[in-house]
């Protein structure tokens, strides 16, 4: 009988009630949040510094308080990596959470992936040419990519939920999977079939037409309601991608097509923790109404190193906006922008870089594309990310004070500083991690 694996979420800030309709009605057998991305992780370290409590998905308890009844009821087994910076501590608020909801649950919490020990100030990297040291920036910590095999101790001790921190989105899929069939860790062929339906699955509601949508070329119905996907996946590897009846969105040879190549750079070299798959012998087929049949991929030997992400202090981003409109509310807001820049450069003596946008006109696209525009209504934005948060406040200020001492016809101002961090990639032996499983319960 084919494994029934759907999504609970595709990233940090992903919808709720999707992931509550397929715990209720789909009759998973796993049901998988992927949450983690470099930033989030990132501020999951700035988080745990401030307090050690912290450190892990702030909607970790809002997502399992929806699903968590259902799958206990159904026999579905959740997978997640919303322990982020703090595996651990989110463990401890599964099962204080499953208590108070009456319910009986072991959790299993994988640490490992967190390799901050191991980078140093000479440690290299790579992206800019200059180690930690040269670079200038305060590490807050560093988490290697695990794969599949990370949680298949986990997956043994038979829990209702697996915590992880930083473990590849695939390999959060392809780990059940592994463990139900029993696909060796060395089965390239397999794990790169695999991995296919992990990578079709890890950005929810992208295969079910949300992000494909674009009217009116490519028209998705009822996208308000777009549903979460799940997949079935034979012993094989051979996989159905699918969405609840009812559910809004579609499951097509298209969307899942566009979600096989995205963010792929080789599709014959796919790299992940647990094998290097191959994408380019995948077959996609539209069986049914939302049903599509994939198969064929296959795979080769894992890389040698895991990729590991280093987290370092941003400092702060200040952002700032104003608005103009009516006849010339560009050239006013170029004026805006011109008197910005020139009082943070020759008054404050500002050297950090400031991004001044002018949305509506070129906001996205920048200096890349330059033409007249018609519009007339446009908002200035500027940005920059400073360690000195006197600086950021008065980057906010200036904004500001265009009120009175800017063009005419100018409001609307919103201005904030947040704490901002930075992202690099360096690449750890396998041998260096230290795998640790710990089974909790309510």
């Amino acid at each position: 009988m084919a494994v029934r694996i759907g999504v609970g979420a595709g990233f940090a800030g992903d919808r709720i009630d999707p992931a509550r309709d397929l715990a209720e009605r789909g009759e998973l057998d796993y049901l998988v949040f992927e949450c983690l991305a470099e930033r989030t992780l990132a501020y999951g370290h700035l988080q745990r510094e401030q307090d050690p409590a912290r450190g892990y998905n702030p909607l970790i308890e809002k997502r399992l308080a929806a699903v968590l009844k259902a799958c206990v009821s159904n026999g579905t087994t959740i997978v997640t990596n919303m322990g982020v910076a703090n595996p651990r501590a989110a463990g401890r608020v599964a099962v204080e959470l499953a208590r108070r909801m009456g319910l009986r649950i072991r959790v299993a919490v994988v640490e490992g992936d967190d390799v901050s020990a191991q980078i140093s100030g000479s440690t290299l990297l790579p992206e800019i040419g200059k180690t930690v040291d040269e670079s200038g920036l305060r590490l807050v910590g560093a988490n290697a990519y695990l794969g599949a095999e990370a949680i298949l101790p986990a997956l043994d001790a038979e829990p209702h939920l697996v915590i992880t921190g930083r473990v590849a989105d695939p390999s959060l899929f392809l780990a059940p999977l592994m463990h139900r069939y029993g696909w060796k860790p060395d089965d390239w062929p397999i794990l790169g079939a695999g991995t296919v339906v992990g990578h079709l699955l890890e950005c929810s509601t992208q295969v079910t037409g949300g992000y494909f949508a674009d009217p009116p070329y490519k028209v998705v119905p009822n996208l308000a309601y777009v549903g979460f996907p799940f997949a079935e996946v034979e012993a094989d590897g051979r996989a159905v991608i699918s969405k609840l009846a009812g559910s809004g969105g579609c499951v097509t040879e298209l969307t899942v097509k566009e979600q096989l190549l995205y963010e792929v750079h080789n599709p014959a070299a796919y790299l992940t923790p647990d094998v290097s798959a191959d994408f380019s012998t995948t077959g996609v087929v539209e069986q049914a109404p939302d049903r599509v049949a994939v198969s064929g991929a296959t795979g080769r030997p894992r890389p040698e190193k895991l990729k590991t992400i280093v987290g370092f202090d941003g400092g702060f981003l200040a952002e700032a906006e104003f608005s103009y409109a009516g006849p010339g509310a560009v050239e006013r807001a170029r004026l805006a922008s011109a008197i910005v820049e020139e009082r943070m450069r020759t008054i404050h003596r500002c050297s950090e870089t400031i991004r001044l946008d002018l949305i509506g006109v070129n906001a996205l696209h920048a200096t890349a594309i330059q033409r007249v525009a018609q519009t007339q209504d446009v908002r200035l934005r500027a940005a920059m990310r400073t360690l000195d948060r006197e600086m950021a406040q008065t980057l906010l200020a200036e904004v500001e004070s265009l009120w009175v001492a800017g063009p005419a016809g100018g409001g609307g101002y919103r201005g904030s500083i947040n704490a901002s961090v930075t992202t690099h990639a360096v690449y750890v032996d396998r041998d260096s991690i230290g795998l640790k499983v710990e089974v909790l319960q309510s």
